[in-house]
């Protein structure tokens, strides 16, 4: 009986996946928060944020449980969610780095697959360091050059009263950052209904990244907190509204139930904002252990996932471009090979054990891979430093160096981890591309205010406090 039950459950799965696949084609929205902590929802248990929003999101679909970021910091994630591959493979090592045009991007796919696609909000991949400004129309690294229809960009964070480009002209906004581009995200979508053709749409906030800037009224509750963190804080509350906001507006616009909705953020916490952002993980923004990558992540799609869930499987933002291709059936040639990341379109009807393929990492000299049960990190990979190994199933905080008292795993996991080092030392040298190597006219990264192409810009984007350069004398830091 048991076995019978089980054959009755994947054949309804399968069931539920054929009708999907022969239904209208599913609207796509990808929303990613700016430096939220894994530990920075109500659904998590933080002790003095309520995300009823998000929570309410939870409740309705997929909830992951362990969702990794593609990288520790912002534009190589951004990458990764754009490629399905890692973000070294790319060129994009650092944030500042710009995606290769020899990339093979998700909105370019779409489009070619008949899908309207918009970018609402932080870019981040043009190659410029320092507080967002507008994307510039000439910007040969804007997100049109990547295959969006339309944008609304800024170039990095952004906070309230933004200055936004929409493809290259110049737009003052008045409110919360995040309230707007959700706004303007679902103004584009009642405007695309008439069209008849399924839309793409990639919404990335400017939250709650520095500066902190909330509302006064979004900060009511975090009045005991110091100024950083109560603002930090604020601007989550308002966040969190706006996914409110967008979820009832998919509804009214009677698209809610064929939308895939994806919400997570570009990676782990900040160390300085207190109660703490990442939970009880180890690190913070810019570690690959886990505080540093592991980060919240819900899928809605109540076409499909009938069913809500918490999931542990392991998973991540390199899993965003292979899911979509395979939900619509696009061909393999879509993305550029190799890919790092896999499909979870069975996770939508059903846990499926153990993920096949292991989510590795690079960032800044640093390694890890993630092998289900098992983490190895190396904190050196281009010195050949040392390998740590974590059972993230018994310490999910990784307090304990297990890899003398398990040889066997250890080497397993490092031998995993170098022979994919070595093939994205192959895909960053351009081995991947048809030249055989990496296009002399990429940019480097650089500092927005001491480019050339915003010097007519910079007297009016200065005048704002976000955006005034360090003091001369001083040694001006990159902000990310």
């Amino acid at each position: 009986m048991k076995h019978s039950c089980s054959w009755f459950i994947g054949l309804c799965a399968l069931a539920t996946l054929a009708v999907a696949a022969t239904s209208p084609r599913p609207h796509i929205v990808l929303v990613m928060a700016d430096d939220m902590g894994w530990g920075e929802t109500g659904y998590n248990g933080h002790p003095v944020l309520k995300t009823p929003q998000l929570d309410a999101l939870a409740a309705a679909g997929l909830r992951f449980d362990r969702f990794y970021a593609g990288a520790p910091n912002c534009s190589p994630t951004r990458s990764t969610v754009m490629t399905g591959r890692s973000n070294d493979r790319c060129g994009v090592e650092n944030h500042g780095f710009a995606l290769r045009r020899q990339e093979k991007t998700m909105p370019q796919a779409l489009r070619a697959a008949g899908y309207l696609t918009a970018h609402f909000g932080k870019w981040h991949l043009n190659g410029f360091r320092g507080p967002g400004v507008p994307v510039l129309a000439s910007d040969d690294h804007n997100p049109g050059e990547f295959g969006f229809d339309e944008w609304l960009s800024v170039t990095n964070f952004f906070d309230r009263d933004p200055i936004l480009s929409r493809k290259g002209k110049f737009e003052a906004f008045k409110g919360d950052s995040s309230e707007i581009i959700v706004a303007e995200a679902l103004k584009h979508l009642e405007r695309s209904l008439g069209t008849g053709k399924p839309t793409f749409t990639v919404v990335w906030y400017g939250s709650p990244h520095a500066p902190m800037i909330a509302a006064a009224e979004d900060m009511q509750d975090f009045g005991a907190l110091e100024k950083n963190s109560a603002n930090h804080y604020g601007e989550l509350v308002a966040m969190d509204r706006s996914i409110g906001t967008l979820r009832a507006g998919l509804r009214q616009l009677g698209i809610a139930d064929n939308t895939l909705l994806w919400f997570c953020s570009d990676n782990g916490g900040l160390p300085e904002i207190k109660p703490g952002t990442v939970g009880n993980l180890r690190g913070f923004k810019g570690a690959v252990y886990e505080g540093g990558l592991r980060v919240p992540a819900i899928i809605e799609w109540p076409a499909v996932i009938k069913t809500p869930r918490i999931t542990r499987y392991p998973a991540g933002t390199v899993d965003i471009f292979p899911t979509i291709a395979d939900l619509l059936g696009l061909p393999d040639s879509v993305m550029l090979r190799p890919v790092d990341g896999a499909s979870l379109r069975p996770l939508f009807t059903a846990d499926s054990g153990e993920r096949a393929k292991p989510l590795a990492f690079r960032h800044t000299g640093r390694a890890a891979l993630v092998d289900n049960r098992y983490k190895v990190v190396n904190l050196g990979i281009a010195k050949d430093g040392a390998f740590e190994l974590y059972d993230l199933e018994t310490d999910p905080s990784e307090t304990r160096n297990i890899a003398a008292e398990k040889p066997a795993v250890a080497e397993r996991l490092r031998t995993a981890l170098l022979v994919w080092n070595e093939s994205v030392n192959a895909s960053y040298a351009g081995k991947d591309y048809p030249e055989g190597k990496v296009s002399a006219k990429e940019p480097k990264s650089r500092d927005w205010v001491d480019s050339p192409e915003y010097a007519p810009y910079l007297k009016e984007l200065q005048a704002r406090p976000e955006y005034r350069p360090a003091p001369k004398g001083k040694k001006k830091k990159s902000v990310e």
